[in-house]
């Protein structure tokens, strides 16, 4: 490829629901601009974007994947994403790097989900955005209801820029309105011919709805067109892609990716009204003075890095988005998260796993760098003079969580090394080594995802691992004081050992998880011996008394002791210590807690009963329930143990038809019900 200046670049990030098509979009929109010679139809596994065995097996986009081409002196960088909701941390990253948004509907199915999901991330980091209606070749296909759908849920800024010729079966074209011609296809050819005579009344009926539209993209406009005077059709162009980068306008296209309908059309779109590279304002933070910093193109060089990918043979390699200046072979760069100097020797673009060299890269260009030591994703690089940050992406989180073992002994350490390699490719896969519970667990988005994970561990790493059961971090505490004592006394010729403590437990509630009071007089127990007492009483009420889980909340008084001047040592009394707590805990009424999480459910309020009849179904505490920021969401606020929690990314799923989404974080320890709580302390005595 032929090198650009950055106002020739649009980056652009592809997203829809699973199944609306996207991916056969990418390829077909790369065969029409001639960036390759061949895409794949289907199920056939010949797709140039889903090369992973993954994806292959399961005919579905798992991880971005970048996808340039070249249109009317233009480089259109695609990055295509995986639809299904699990991997949307892949959606989260793309968007990060690209400066507009092409949302893939199916004209069968309309806006779904993940549709609806994609919106709101790009409302949230203000991108523009287009819409294109697939599959307008698919009996069923509807385009005029998906467009009204698509005004209730995200208002009158949808504008269509088309209407088909025909639906299903008799799809042959589209018409352009503000144009008021038609283009009809064959093997992705256009014709153009006049508007067919029973679409002029309709045609004339939306083109007067994009006027309007285009009129309010700038006073100038709008002025002339409530004063009658006729838009001319660049006005018009220009009032669109004003009110697309200001987010008030999302231009609709339709098509057939599979077909080749209206796909030059979609690159002519794309260079029109997608923002170029010059338009992007980045805020950085200036790493050594800590203030906010405003970044334009032409300043030195910074790039972010979005995308990891670790290859056991290949390396690693950085997706990277270059937002000023230039890269060069032969330029220093800096990670400034890291704090070193990166060595590298080239770049590389990518359309699949096609690797095409790149000598240099202008600001707006995106590219890959093999073998980074250091970098990681959301890492911003810069020349070694101009050391700033890109905050980091903000990923979904995961809340999934399982343990894991290697399925052969003694693996233990290359499966953590597997997992850990897994999680630099992902964001989203979060390692827990949990040092309590001596478990390697994860964090991950759902059922699917962790399923992704194994494979791949399994594939590039050579391990296989088995689900355990997730250990829950339980607690003991006391309910109320008693008091004993201990004598610990052992005599084997020599020096013997003495140690002798009266001590007194007392529950904390100021959430003081242990006190120790040292109420000794006259030297009953000398100061040299009472560290060993508080210790001795620590580690055993770490170590748990009815089921093995740490003992929070309690006070140990050390009241009376006795010692021996020469048998008395620090190990006595902290045997004593040891042996007079295992005496008086039982007397103290001790309990089980566990680990309460506050939740806030979002979903459509039609499921608002059944989310909450299963919260408490799970011991939860539903709280109350309110309106989210969007029309017709609701939020349901509660607070459950998280021992109920182990499945509820699943069975929500289910419950809301994939459309509710949660948050959870840690809220306080509670007293396990009685049943519960036998139950527990049983399991742990047949461990013993």
């Amino acid at each position: 490829m032929k090198e650009y200046s950055s106002d020739k670049f649009r980056n652009v990030a592809v997203v829809s629901h699973d199944g609306a098509g996207k991916t056969a979009l990418v390829e077909s929109l790369l065969l029409t601009s001639g960036a390759v010679d061949f895409v794949g139809k289907g199920q056939d596994n010949k797709h140039i974007m889903d090369f992973e065995p993954e994806e292959i097996k399961r005919n579905v986009t798992i991880q971005l994947g970048m996808a340039p081409c070249e249109w009317h002196d233009h480089k259109v960088n695609f990055v295509d994403t995986p639809g299904y909701n699990e991997f949307h941390g892949e959606v989260r990253a793309a968007l990060r790097a690209c400066d507009g948004m092409l949302m893939v509907l199916s004209a069968t199915s309309g806006v779904e989900t993940d549709t609806v999901r994609a919106w709101d991330y790009a409302v949230e980091l203000q991108m523009p955005r287009m819409a294109f209606i697939n599959k307008m070749d698919v009996d069923g296909a509807d385009f005029f209801g998906t467009i009204e759908r698509m005004r209730e849920l995200f208002g009158k800024g949808i504008m269509p820029l088309q209407i088909p010729i025909g639906e299903g079966a008799n799809f042959e074209g589209v018409v352009d309105v503000a144009k008021m011609t038609a283009f009809t296809y064959k093997d992705g050819q256009p014709t153009e011919i006049a508007v067919p005579a029973h679409l002029i009344e309709k045609a004339q009926e939306i083109r007067e709805m994009t006027v309007e539209a285009a009129a309010e993209g700038s006073d100038e406009l709008l002025e002339k067109y409530l004063e009658g005077e006729e838009l001319s059709l660049e006005e018009i162009r220009q009032g669109l892609r004003e009110g697309m980068i200001s987010g008030r306008v999302c231009p609709i296209m339709c098509g057939s990716a599979t077909s080749r309908i209206g796909l030059d059309q979609v690159l002519d779109r794309m260079i029109r009204y997608m923002p170029d590279a010059t338009k992007k304002v980045m805020t950085a933070t200036d790493a050594e003075t800590g203030e906010q910093c405003v970044v334009h193109v032409d300043k030195p060089l910074t790039a972010f890095v979005f995308k990891t990918l670790l290859d056991p043979f290949a390396g690693k390699q950085s997706f990277v988005r270059i937002f000023s200046g230039e890269l060069k072979e032969g330029d220093r760069l800096y990670d400034v998260n890291q704090g070193v100097e990166e060595k590298w020797g080239k770049m590389v673009t990518l359309i699949g796993k096609q690797q095409i060299p790149v000598s240099a890269a202008k600001a707006g260009d995106i590219v890959v760098i093999p073998k980074l030591a250091n970098a990681k994703t959301g890492d911003t690089l810069t020349a070694p003079d101009f050391k700033v940050t890109y905050d980091a992406i903000r990923f979904p989180q995961p809340l999934y969580t399982v343990a894991l073992e290697p399925v052969k002994k003694g693996e233990e350490e290359k499966l953590a090394g597997a997992v850990l390699k897994v999680a630099e490719e992902d964001p989203t896969c979060v390692v827990v080594k949990n040092a309590e519970a001596r478990q390697l667990q994860i964090d991950c988005m759902g059922e699917v995802h962790l399923e992704h994970i194994l494979n791949k561990m399994d594939r590039k790493y050579g391990v296989q691992a088995k689900l355990v059961t997730p250990y829950i971090p339980y607690r003991e505490t006391i309910k109320g004081s008693a008091e004993t004592e201990s004598k610990y006394k052992k005599q084997s010729g020599g020096h013997g050992q003495y140690g002798h403590v009266k001590i007194q437990v007392d529950p904390l509630y100021d959430g003081t998880e242990f006190a120790f009071v040292d109420k000794i007089f006259g030297g009953a127990v000398p100061k040299q011996y009472i560290p060993a007492v508080e210790k001795g009483a620590k580690e055993t009420l770490d170590k748990g008394l009815i089921a093995g889980y740490p003992m929070i909340g309690v006070q140990v008084t050390l009241l009376d002791g006795s010692y021996h001047s020469v048998d008395s040592s620090e190990l006595a009394f902290k045997v004593a210590t040891s042996q007079a707590i295992k005496d008086v805990i039982p007397k103290a009424k001790p309990v089980l807690l566990e680990p309460i999480y506050e939740v806030n459910v979002y979903a459509p309020d039609a499921f608002m009963g059944d989310i909450m009849g299963d919260l408490n179904s799970r011991r939860g505490r539903v709280l109350g329930m309110e309106q989210s920021e969007r029309t017709g969401i609701s939020v349901v606020k509660a607070q459950v143990p998280l021992a109920e929690m182990a499945d509820y990314v699943t069975a929500l799923r289910s419950i809301t038809q994939g459309q509710g989404v949660f948050n959870r974080q840690f809220y306080t320890y509670e007293e396990v019900p009685h049943k519960q709580a036998e139950e527990i302390i049983a399991a742990h005595k047949t461990q013993e």
